[in-house]
């Protein structure tokens, strides 16, 4: 299991602030709902469910807020369902973006996240235009001094990961989106900390784009993200040197 990972090159690093604290949250309270929905309010009996919990109380999330969000997704208290939406389309240069969101009202979703694109030189797509230009997986980040690197990579591929690449500040593991919640499970289970552990689209293929439009697809990324319902943005593009910075 060696090689290198394309993801932490293209992954959009988001200043701290009380608005992004006030999405992280309402983004976690979803997705806690989602689990609950799923599996149950337990998170003995639910995994899912039981890592939801810990990303809450990793970000500060207050205590009201989290049990709202399970009775929400058990039916103890009414409100809309969330479901996953996905929306492709192309930025200026020709990137090919994904956005995923997670909504209770498609109806403001969906022109909110078309709106975006227009306002900065993009253009929405239809169903399945830019996923052939991505590949589904699931990306784990485990802190070095949490492990050694050979019993982790043991471990891992064991419960079924692709993948350990330890070039960078963190361990990250690739896995399957069918691999993703079993190798949770198995370092959870070793009572290994999880840094972090999200389902990507990483691109197969990078688009170069020059300063002008990079400084546009950049303003576009960042209006999708600062958007309520939106999750992740991810893009196949390959920025100049000059604005590495700005992600």
């Amino acid at each position: 299991m060696s090689g290198h990972s394309k993801w932490h090159q293209i992954r959009h690093k988001k200043a701290r602030s009380d608005k992004k604290r006030a999405k992280e949250w309402s983004i976690l309270s979803r997705n806690i709902i989602v689990a609950a929905r799923g599996g149950g309010g337990d998170p003995k009996a639910n995994y899912k469910l039981a890592f939801a919990l810990e990303e809450a109380k990793a970000a500060n999330m207050p205590a009201v807020t989290v049990e709202r969000a399970i009775k929400r997704g058990t039916g103890e208290i009414a409100g809309q369902d969330p479901e996953e939406l996905t929306y492709e389309g192309y930025g200026p240069g020709g990137v090919a973006i994904i956005v995923e969101a997670l909504s209770d009202n498609r109806a403001r979703t969906a022109p909110a996240v078309k709106h975006a694109f227009e306002k900065n030189g993009g253009n929405l797509g239809t169903t399945g235009s830019v996923t052939r230009q991505f590949e589904r997986q699931g990306i784990i980040l485990v802190e070095k001094d949490k492990a050694p690197e050979d019993a982790l990579l043991e471990m891992v591929a064991d419960a079924g990961a692709d993948d350990l690449d330890s070039s960078g500040e963190y361990y990250e593991i690739k896995t399957t989106p069918t691999k993703f919640e079993p190798v949770k499970k198995a370092l959870k289970d070793r009572k290994i900390k999880i840094e972090s552990a999200e389902l990507v689209q990483v691109p197969l293929m990078t688009k170069p784009v020059d300063e002008e439009n990079g400084r546009k697809l950049i303003k576009l990324i960042e209006l999708l993200e600062e958007l309520d319902d939106v999750q992740h943005v991810f893009a196949n593009h390959e920025l100049p040197e000059s604005l590495m910075s700005q992600l």
